[in-house]
């Protein structure tokens, strides 16, 4: 590995990650890009980064990732949309060793900063029970009562972060993030996100002539969905700024499920029969970000629309299914 860089990407062939390191390459930065996958599993392989395929749940791994980073940004974990999430408790925990691991090497090699990738999971769900919901704000984290597995592994490591600042001096910081979506990610196989799943669902309808669909739930069920280039700006400037606290990175733009999919046939042009299956996993029945103290701390929230980033996604995912079916 390089003696130095400036910054360590942990989760670099995830999602998320692969756009964070093409934005900071552009930006001129050296980057380390670290992911337990093999390399040809990597949602993104930039070359120009230092790409490094190594377990971060062991600490020896850890060390050797993160040694001579300047920076840290923590994204690795095992996890996915919720059909992955409710029945794969135990495997979103064990996360908690990588999560641990990396905070140790990090205050071991003096990281001058650390970002943490959290998520609205951390929020109880008794004030998830309505579809009109009241947008989450960051102080309802507490009382605890977060999502069963994920969650409480995340609102776990958020502790974890701000006891290694207050104990180490390790400059930690936290965005909850609130459904990240957009093109380069998970978009068949079970750790789908609810974005790409309905992207595929009508791509599949639009190549093969039959305008079916199958809808997990009721579809009245609501949430809040954010394009990755708002998360990518948000983490950076989260990262690079004097903010303590866990704070929503997030869009407030609320719909139900039924209106997402409904968006996406409007891109695709066509309109599809739903059958709705009520006994599939379907989470919290609503979900939204509340922006007051992003806009308060940073003047600033994300911008992109639903339907903007739906479109980029949709022709993404539609490319995706065409080549997957020869």
């Amino acid at each position: 590995m390089n003696a130095h860089v400036d910054v360590l990407v942990a989760g670099g062939g995830g999602f998320i990650g692969g756009h964070l390191v093409a934005d900071l390459l552009a930006q001129g930065k050296t980057v380390r890009s670290v992911d337990v996958k093999p390399l040809d599993e990597w949602y993104q392989v930039h070359p120009d980064a230092e790409n490094v395929v190594g377990d971060l749940s062991l600490l020896e791994e850890a060390e050797k990732a993160t040694r001579g980073a300047r920076e840290v940004y923590m994204l690795a974990a095992d996890m996915g949309g919720m059909g992955f999430i409710e029945n794969n408790k135990a495997l979103c925990m064990l996360t908690v060793l990588t999560s641990t691991h990396m905070l140790q090497a990090a205050q071991k090699y003096d990281v001058e900063r650390y970002f943490y990738s959290s998520s609205a999971c951390v929020y109880a769900a008794d004030k998830q029970t309505d579809p009109s919901v009241t947008a989450l704000k960051e102080s309802d984290a507490y009382p605890a009562m977060p999502e069963d597995g994920y969650g409480w592994e995340k609102l776990f490591t958020e502790r974890m972060a701000r006891h290694f600042r207050e104990d180490f001096g390790l400059q930690t910081r936290v965005a909850r993030y609130h459904n990240v979506y957009g093109p380069e990610g998970t978009w068949t196989g079970g750790r789908e996100k609810a974005p790409a799943a309905v992207c595929r669902k009508i791509a599949e309808a639009v190549i093969s002539g039959k305008h079916e669909l199958e809808i997990w739930g009721d579809g009245e069920q609501t949430r809040s969905f954010m394009y990755i280039d708002d998360c990518v700006k948000g983490s950076q400037m989260i990262l690079g700024s004097d903010h303590l606290e866990p704070i929503n990175l997030g869009s407030a733009e609320l719909v139900t499920i039924n209106q997402l999919y409904s968006i996406v046939e409007d891109i695709a042009g066509i309109k599809c029969e739903r059958k709705y299956d009520l006994s599939a996993p379907q989470g919290v029945r609503g979900r939204n970000s509340d922006n007051t103290e992003i806009k308060r701390v940073f003047d600033w929230e994300p911008s992109i629309s639903l339907a903007d980033g739906l479109a980029k996604t949709y022709a993404w995912v539609y490319d995706q299914v065409k080549r997957a079916q020869g």
